[in-house]
């Protein structure tokens, strides 16, 4: 069975993770959020995508499952010592990957390119592509400071400020990279991984040409809400200051005719009836590996089901 992944963050990490410990390599791609991605010190940095990354190689810091598993910090703590923004955790093997993709960039290369290329570097066989090679920005309208770029909001201001809104600055103007719309055309069902729907999925679905594409697939969403509440992220706080209740189904409503069927938590049991399309409940909250592989499972069931 071959499968596209539409992922972001962690909790999408977690999950391609689990469908890469069952599918061959070669059935297995995963479409990543760029809309995140920032220069900082003058490096071209991508959370999303160097957080795929670094699960699949192995090398991610189980942790916090962002970042580099034993990392250190000196250059950081001589940044700030020197009087330097330190707001941004920059961990001294992780720039070792913003240093080599800004060369990269500034040599004329592209990042789907440069990030296959990582791929094969860190033995990761799996296919990983931005979801653009274009430079899209995912701005947060907010009430106390107007329009913040992600990281600021997420970062620096610890997703603290309230949301009203939200903006893709540059999307008009992106086009899918090379292989997303192949992966999709070939896979037999798409997943949208446990993923904040509004900054981490939605900037992929708005890519020109991504959402006709899924149309004409099986799609199946696996919810990043939990009884109410998000295991990483502000994704549940996000819902509340657009006025939405945040659950599993408003997440389900948020993907509408997309999907054609849902996997929720089992502590949401109670909302089973409340949905239109096919729905299994599982342990959503992956803690250890063998957490995510059985997920993962439990999707590729639902899917061979629909």
């Amino acid at each position: 069975m071959k499968i596209a992944a539409l992922a972001g963050g962690v909790g999408g990490a977690k999950l391609v993770d689990g469908l890469a410990q069952i599918l061959p390599p070669e059935d297995l791609s995963i479409i990543v959020n760029t809309g995140d991605d920032f220069e900082h010190l003058g490096l071209f940095i991508c959370p999303d995508l160097d957080t795929v990354c670094y699960t699949l190689a192995g090398l991610a810091n189980g942790d916090t499952g962002w970042g580099r598993r034993e990392e250190t910090f000196n250059l950081l703590e001589n940044l700030q010592k020197l009087g330097g923004p330190g707001w941004f955790q920059l961990g001294d093997k992780d720039a070792g990957t913003h240093l080599e993709r800004t060369r990269r960039l500034n040599g004329g290369q592209i990042l789907s390119q440069i990030t296959a290329e990582f791929c094969r570097a860190w033995g990761v066989r799996q296919t990983i592509i931005p979801m653009t090679d274009q430079t899209v920005h995912t701005m947060v309208d907010t009430i106390e400071y107007g329009e913040l770029a992600f990281q600021d909001y997420f970062v620096q201001r610890k997703c603290i400020p309230r949301v009203k809104g939200f903006r893709f600055d540059g999307i008009e103007f992106a086009n899918p990279a090379p292989g997303v719309l192949e992966a999709i055309n070939k896979a037999d069902a798409v997943v949208i991984c446990p993923s904040n729907p509004w900054v981490s999925i939605d900037t992929i679905l708005r890519i020109p040409g991504v959402s006709p594409a899924l149309s004409t697939k099986t799609v199946v969403a696996v919810s990043p809400i939990i009884g109410g509440r998000t295991v990483k992220g502000p994704a549940a706080k996000m819902f509340l200051e657009l006025g939405l209740l945040p659950s599993a189904l408003t997440v389900a409503e948020h993907y509408g005719d997309l999907l054609s069927g849902f996997i929720l938590d089992n502590v949401d049991s109670d909302l089973a009836d409340l949905f239109s399309i096919p729905t299994v409940f599982a342990n959503i909250f992956m803690k250890t590996h063998e957490d995510r592989r059985n997920l993962a499972q439990d999707v590729l069931h639902l899917i061979r089901a629909l």
